[in-house]
């Protein structure tokens, strides 16, 4: 990073997350999620402690606002925070497990000049 450039990034952020489900010991994926993975709420059995599920849900979904990466897969595993199974957590462990390959990824921005932010998003394009 120099005096030009910005880079916005939740590192800390991930690496708490990491220590508190504790998977700083877990191997990193590149893969983050295939899309054409289809979770339904009645595949594998309820998770026995669903708080821990929801947890990792909801500080997941904080990461999304620089992390645009994982915002497709953290909604889907938002979908089942009232009754969550093994196979969920194991989605979101597997989100997890990416964040941890990227940790230093995120928004760099590299004009002083321009105090304002604008995005795009097509959210007609799928």
């Amino acid at each position: 990073m120099s005096k030009k450039h910005i880079l916005l990034s939740h590192k800390k952020n991930v690496l708490d997350l990491l220590s508190e489900a504790e998977m700083l010991r877990y191997r990193s994926i590149d893969c983050l999620m295939n899309v054409n993975t289809k979770l339904l709420p009645v595949q594998g059995e309820l998770l026995e402690y669903a708080e821990r599920y929801r947890r990792l849900v909801k500080k997941s979904n904080y990461l999304t606002a620089i992390r645009s990466d994982i915002t497709f897969a953290v909604s889907v595993v938002s979908q089942f925070l009232s009754a969550p199974r093994t196979i969920h957590l194991g989605t979101i462990i597997r989100i997890l497990r990416y964040l941890k390959n990227a940790l230093v990824r995120g928004l760099l921005y590299s004009d002083h000049r321009h105090t304002r932010v604008v995005g795009f998003s097509d959210v007609d394009w799928a």
